[in-house]
């Protein structure tokens, strides 16, 4: 049985040097910065998608292609992607760290959840700079319209 010694109530508050990377200081700080840009970059997604223009009515294939011929749009959706990914993978892995119990569990639920995240992000950005906004075949009304032949 170890017993723990308890200083004495006068005596002065001395800071022992941590053995832990600044990795958790690190990842306190990406959640507060990434859920303040998500904020802006979600609000200003939902404002182009659903407040201007006809609303949900107007969201089909050749909306978002013509939102992803613009590589402002592309890049906007891709930070929005990265961001959630990482911003969600890095909540989960926390929740992952309280509670599960075993060191052998919460290893294999942080490996399972980099991969799924790795897999999310890395289709993602492959589907928004791979996206043809004008495939061969397709109905012409669901074109957008700099796809038309004029």
């Amino acid at each position: 049985m170890s017993t723990t010694s308890i200083p004495a109530p006068r005596t002065g508050y001395s800071r022992h040097k941590s053995t832990r990377s600044k990795f958790e200081m690190f990842a306190w700080l990406f959640m507060r910065v990434s859920g303040i840009i998500l904020v802006v970059l979600i609000f200003g997604h939902l404002f182009v998608n659903l407040w201007s223009g006809e609303g949900v009515k107007q969201i089909d294939f050749g909306f978002v292609a013509g939102k992803w011929a613009s590589p402002f749009w592309q890049i906007w959706d891709l930070l929005m992607l990265w961001l959630a990914m990482l911003h969600g993978t890095n909540g989960l892995r926390t929740v992952i760290i309280d509670y599960a119990e075993k060191p052998a569990t919460r290893m294999s639920l942080q490996v399972i959840l980099y991969i799924a995240a790795t897999v999310i992000i890395v289709l993602g950005t492959l589907v928004i700079f791979t996206f043809d906004p004008c495939p061969a075949n397709a109905d012409p009304k669901l074109l957008a319209s700099f796809c038309q032949a004029g």
